[in-house]
C-alpha cells in the first residue's frame, strides 16, 4: 500500500503528516485516511513527532487559543490530562507551549514562541485541517462564538464600572450645587402689579 506524506509549511513552522488511505472507504491512492504519523518544526526548537491523539490534542488547544488572543483574551488552554498546553506568558506577545508525551519517564517539552511563530504554527493546523488530501473525522470541537460574557470579561472592571461611576457622581454634584446655591431676592415674589386689577379711569356722566 501506498503511504503519503503531506507537507505545510510556514516561515516559522513546518508540519509533516503521513499516513495511508482507508481502502474500506474507497478512497483514493492520494488521500490519508490512516494517519501513521506527524512530525512538527519550529524555528529554534527540537522536532517533535507524535500520534494522531497528541495532533488531535494541538488542533483543539491551539487553534481556540489563537481566536481568543485575537479578541484580546489571554488565557490558558489545555489540562493535566492533555498532551498539549499552551498559555500567555508574563511579557506581551509570547506564548508558552507544553508538548507531554505518552511515554513514561519524558520530561514535557516546554516553548516559548512570539506572536509570529504562533500564527505560522496556525496556518499550517490550518491548511492541514482544509485540506481533501487528508480525509480525517478530526474529534477536536468546532469554532464557536465567543459568549458576551467572555467578551464583556475582556474589559477591565475598573473600566466597565468607570463611566456609569463618574456619571453618578457628576449628577449627584450637580443636584448637590443646586441645593446649596440660594435663589436671588424676590425670585419667589410675586409682583402685586400682576395680582391686581388696574384702576380705570372715572367717566363723567352726560348731560
Amino acid at each position: 500500500m501506498q503511504k503519503n506524506s503531506y507537507r505545510y509549511e510556514q516561515t516559522a513552522a513546518r508540519l509533516v503528516v503521513e499516513g495511508y488511505p482507508d481502502l474500506s472507504s474507497s478512497q483514493t491512492a492520494d488521500a490519508i485516511g490512516i494517519l501513521s504519523t506527524w512530525k512538527l518544526q519550529l524555528v529554534g526548537a527540537p522536532e517533535v513527532e507524535g500520534t494522531r491523539d497528541h495532533l488531535e490534542s494541538m488542533m483543539s488547544v491551539v487553534m481556540p487559543y489563537a481566536r481568543y488572543r485575537l479578541s484580546g483574551i489571554g488565557r490558558c488552554f489545555g489540562g493535566d490530562s492533555r498532551f498539549v498546553c499552551i498559555q500567555p506568558v508574563a511579557s506581551d506577545h509570547r506564548h508558552q507551549l507544553e508538548l507531554r508525551s505518552s511515554r513514561e519517564g519524558v520530561q514535557p517539552l516546554q516553548l516559548t514562541i512570539d506572536d509570529a511563530e504562533l500564527a505560522d504554527l496556525v496556518r499550517c493546523l490550518d491548511r492541514l485541517r482544509l485540506d481533501e488530501r487528508v480525509r480525517l473525522n478530526w474529534s477536536f470541537p468546532s469554532d464557536r462564538p465567543l459568549t458576551r460574557q467572555e467578551i464583556a470579561d475582556r474589559i477591565p472592571i475598573l473600566r466597565r464600572i468607570g463611566a456609569p461611576v463618574l456619571g453618578g457622581l457628576a449628577l449627584a454634584a450637580s443636584l448637590a450645587i443646586a441645593l446649596i446655591i440660594p435663589l436671588p431676592p424676590g425670585a419667589d415674589e410675586t409682583p402685586a402689579a400682576a395680582e391686581s386689577t388696574p384702576d380705570l379711569p372715572s367717566r363723567e356722566p352726560e348731560r
